[in-house]
């Protein structure tokens, strides 16, 4: 982790002072910032596809409607290499959001391309109604990340069939059917699944949804009820106050005493099958739970006959930096883990890693999965778990993302459009409000438009939370420092060509007014 002192020094050298960055001379700024992109060698070949018209139309005519695309002018992007997108024009991108937190290593790894490749030319499928030797290796790559009787492993292809096989597992297991998410949680979009989703965005009316699942109060310390000045396991705090002694964070304790009372008046005593988690809230805003409230919750579960199941989906593969999933940064194991995104750098893969005994509920019947742990998904798998070690691309997302979150805490005290800094390792959200005390979400158009601009100048990252308001960088583990200042250096360039526009009780913090906040 990088000393307190070269914070100081690499922070002021690269947040750019805003008084240089007037609306004159904005234009001039990006065009040059446009320019100093760090350097790459690689040299994709030139497209040859469909114009982009055509693709427009096919889009419009022939796939679903769910398939929104991002931006006002939406990409094109027909080539990829480690950190780096291009698009059908040759225009190359800094990928800070690595395809929804899914490109674990880098676009196009080398060392993930040559797995693919050499076992596309052996074997592409059997289904495992016979023996092939990648994914037994495999399993025992995997399992071996784990502590404890994590050692079973079951593949499927998803996320969201993650999540619904572990919802099985756990209601098979206990004889329960009640589960706990949080409000504010995402975990797929299955019909099964959309149950513990609790966003109103992401449901459909439709009957049976929610059948045996509660959603509780929402942990979250900067918009939630309860918060303070030291909750979150983050180098970044919110700009809330609290008197809490160190280790005994009263928010914390308060959303627990919530927890307890979902138990008390709406469950069967000792009746549940389940409660899942996000270690981060990843579609919800990269929310950070209090210290110790995951290891408490667990707790509780299982005092009423439930197991606890962590949703790394978004935080595993050593993303968070200082552990390779990131419920160990909550201390406490759990009885079922759900993985997928960064697992395969972008191939279709996903797993549910639980306790033999756990696992054996499946044999109650037939339960088969066709393309789950396939040879080429194996050998992508294995080869991601080999790039992450010999590369040290953990160390990386700790070190660079902590670097990343330390600068971004500085563009806050100069912005007060920035509301909240949040995040661990390569997991990062910053939250845009239009007033700081109430915590109120920026307006859409002008969260919209900062993504654009950010997006025309050559930087790329997600926006999440219910109000789509705070910006999401999940880059590829493989980014530099040098990454992490052009996106800084964007970020602020932005900020101000926007500011200059004046949207309304949007301005920078200056001296003279800092002390009104």
């Amino acid at each position: 982790m990088l000393s307190k002192g070269v914070f100081a020094q690499t922070t002021c050298k690269l947040i750019r002072c805003s008084s240089t960055l007037h609306s004159k001379a904005a234009p001039a700024v990006m065009t040059q910032l446009q320019s100093e992109m760090p350097q790459c060698d690689h040299r994709p070949a030139a497209y040859n596809g469909p114009s982009y018209e055509r693709i427009l139309e096919t889009r419009k005519n022939h796939l679903t409607p769910n398939l929104l695309a991002h931006f006002k002018k939406p990409l094109v992007i027909h080539a990829g290499h480690m950190q780096w997108l291009y698009d059908h024009e040759g225009r190359r991108y800094l990928d800070m959001f690595g395809g929804i937190v899914t490109v674990s290593v880098g676009h196009c790894h080398p060392k993930v391309n040559q797995a693919l490749s050499e076992q596309m030319s052996k074997l592409w499928h059997t289904t495992n109604i016979y023996m092939h030797p990648k994914i037994h290796e495999y399993a025992e790559r995997l399992t071996a990340k784990f502590p404890g009787k994590l050692k079973a492993v079951c593949f499927v292809n998803s996320g969201s069939e993650a999540n619904d096989l572990a919802m099985l597992l756990a209601r098979l297991h206990t004889g329960n059917q009640d589960i706990l998410t949080f409000r504010n949680a995402y975990h797929g979009m299955s019909p099964y699944t959309m149950g513990l989703t609790a966003h109103s965005t992401w449901r459909y009316p439709l009957p049976g949804v929610n059948n045996g699942i509660l959603h509780v109060m929402n942990p979250d310390p900067y918009q939630g009820i309860w918060g303070g000045s030291a909750c979150r396991d983050s180098p970044v705090q919110t700009t809330r106050s609290c008197s809490c002694p160190p280790n005994d964070c009263q928010a914390g304790v308060n959303y627990y005493n919530e927890l307890e009372q979902t138990f008390k008046y709406s469950l069967p005593r000792g009746k549940v099958a389940a409660m899942f988690a996000e270690s981060i809230q990843g579609v919800g805003g990269t929310v950070q739970f209090p210290k110790g409230y995951l290891k408490r919750a667990a707790e509780l579960v299982r005092a009423n006959g439930g197991l606890f199941v962590a949703d790394e989906v978004q935080t595993g593969f050593g993303r968070t930096g200082d552990h390779f999933w990131g419920f160990e940064s909550h201390d406490y194991t759990p009885d079922i883990v759900t993985m997928a995104k960064g697992i395969g750098n972008g191939f279709p893969l996903a797993a549910v890693v639980t306790t033999p005994e756990i696992a054996a509920s499946l044999g109650m019947a037939l339960h088969f999965n066709t393309y789950g742990g396939n040879p080429m998904a194996s050998a992508v798998g294995i080869s991601v778990l080999d790039v992450i070690e010999e590369e040290q691309l953990q160390r990386n997302s700790l070190e660079v993302g902590t670097y990343f979150l330390k600068c971004l805490e500085e563009l806050q005290q100069r912005y007060e459009l920035i509301g909240d800094v949040r995040g661990k390792g390569l997991m990062i959200g910053v939250e845009l409000v239009s007033d700081r005390e109430t915590r109120a979400p920026l307006a859409a158009p002008h969260v919209l438009d900062i993504w654009e601009m950010c997006k025309d100048m050559g930087v790329l990252f997600g926006r999440g939370g219910l109000h789509g308001n705070v910006l999401s960088f999940r880059p590829p583990l493989c980014i530099s420092y040098e990454d992490v200042e052009l996106t800084l250096s964007i970020l602020e360039a932005v900020f101000v060509e926007h500011m200059n526009k004046r949207p309304r009780g949007w301005r920078v913090i200056t001296s003279q007014n800092r002390g009104l906040l």
